[in-house]
């Protein structure tokens, strides 16, 4: 069979067997996986931050910063799959949460990320001249507001290409969903290419999306940043 045919197979599979329906629906969970979950990472990852580099006065402080550094460890020292399969399998059973795949998905890969944006987010905070706390406090400021008012803010101008690259990943991660049976990109096109036992095709144009999506975020964050240097000079 030539490539023109395997790609005429492949536009007819799609096409006029609807398969490209399974397409949308993995885009679909692949963007919100990626998504949502970078946005519960910044979350999670912001307060570990600050946990972290905040003075360490009283039990609960260092209780809290023990819990951080545990939390830390076990996700960034395991594979997001073991994380996926300990989700689905033990975790919310444990816990008896009947849930989607999906929603499990978006809930590890936040927990995973906040774990990573913790580092990303802290080194930010430290970059910051120390004079903006000083400044903070000067003004009647107590330390917390500080830190989240005018340190954070601007910790996160500093992280922000590197937060792309976090985003670029949980995009690319997102590829293991299917061990919980979640459809992404990946389950997709393995479904189009097992229904005529045709992957080249199916397999190039998956390999294309991943790379439009990956040019779609690295040119929107080139975007924010001129306009967080914009702002600067006003």
């Amino acid at each position: 069979m030539s490539f023109l045919d395997k790609i005429d197979l492949f536009k007819y599979t799609v096409l006029d067997k609807g398969a490209y329906v399974k397409i949308l629906t993995g885009l679909k969970n692949t963007v919100l996986i990626a998504v949502i979950g970078l946005l519960i990472g910044i979350v999670i990852g912001t307060l570990i931050a600050v946990v972290k580099v905040v003075p360490k006065h009283g039990p609960i402080m260092k209780a809290l910063d023990k819990i951080c550094t545990v939390y830390v460890a076990f996700f960034r020292g395991t594979p997001i799959v073991v994380q996926l399969l300990l989700g689905y399998f033990i975790l919310f059973p444990l816990l008896n949460i009947k849930v989607s795949s999906l929603i499990v998905c978006i809930v590890i890969f936040g927990l995973n990320s906040g774990a990573y944006v913790s580092e990303i987010m802290r080194s930010g905070i430290l970059s910051v001249d120390p004079g903006q706390m000083e400044a903070g406090r000067a003004i009647g400021f107590g330390y917390g507001s500080t830190m989240m008012r005018i340190v954070v803010p601007q910790a996160v101008k500093n992280i922000l290409p590197t937060l792309g690259n976090e985003f670029i990943t949980l995009i690319k991660e997102t590829s293991v969903v299917n061990f919980v049976g979640a459809t992404d990109l990946v389950n997709a096109f393995s479904y189009i290419g097992s229904s005529n036992y045709e992957f080249m095709v199916p397999y190039l144009a998956m390999a294309v999306i991943y790379i439009v999506l990956v040019l779609m975020i690295t040119g929107l964050v080139k975007i924010m940043e001129k306009r967080l240097r914009a702002s600067d000079k006003r």
